[in-house]
């Protein structure tokens, strides 16, 4: 079993999107999905009480269950745990970071999201923790001077996934209707990134 966490100093960089819509693409590709709600705004349970999959199950979890849930997914042969996660210094954050095989911190392409970032990043090298940056809720644009500057600004803190995911309707779509995007529209671009966004998490993560 691993455990991906998405942890970030700073709200709004769509997280709980993320989560939901790799939980969906991982499923897709075989693996055995739990999502873990650890942020008290809850939309990641909303997410799964709209979609209603007993084969994508979405627990609501304090820090001091945590430990016991994770204990118990062995019976159940879950491969992959995707922890949802308020603001980095609170106790659900550093539950679920203490846990994780990989910490994954989304940055929108904004000055204050990437300052956010680096001490995130930061404190997570600290903390003897592996992390990965991602840049999230992109403009469609990938070539300008703010994008490349947000990337020369995580990259000088730690590694960089890619492919960007940039903003697209198709996360609102999916979201309202408790899907991924890889459901909603397929052969669509934000279904391929995503589909990329899996395959380079599952080639850092450990073998399970």
């Amino acid at each position: 079993m691993r455990i991906i966490v998405f942890a970030t100093q700073k709200g709004g960089c769509g997280k709980s999107t993320l989560a939901a819509c790799l939980a969906v693409a991982a499923q897709e590709a075989g693996e055995r999905v739990l999502l873990l709600d650890m942020d008290p705004k809850k939309s990641l349970s909303r997410w799964g009480s709209k979609r209603n999959d007993r084969n994508l199950l979405v627990r609501a979890v304090s820090p001091t269950q945590l430990p016991a849930t994770l204990r118990g997914l062995t019976a159940h042969h879950v491969s992959l745990v995707l922890i949802d996660t308020p603001f980095l210094e609170s106790p659900a954050a550093l539950a679920a970071i203490k846990a994780a095989d990989l910490v994954v911190v989304p940055a929108r392409p904004a000055t204050f999201d990437i300052w956010a970032s680096e001490v995130t990043g930061r404190r997570l090298k600290l903390m003897g923790r592996d992390f990965v940056f991602l840049l999230n809720q992109c403009p469609p644009s990938g070539t300008s001077s703010p994008m490349q500057e947000a990337t020369e600004a995580l990259e000088a803190v730690g590694s960089l996934l890619r492919p960007r995911i940039r903003s697209r309707v198709a996360f609102l779509h999916a979201a309202r209707r408790g899907k991924g995007v890889t459901e909603v529209n397929p052969k669509g671009e934000a279904a391929r990134e995503i589909r990329e966004l899996w395959l380079a998490l599952r080639r850092r993560l450990p073998a399970g």
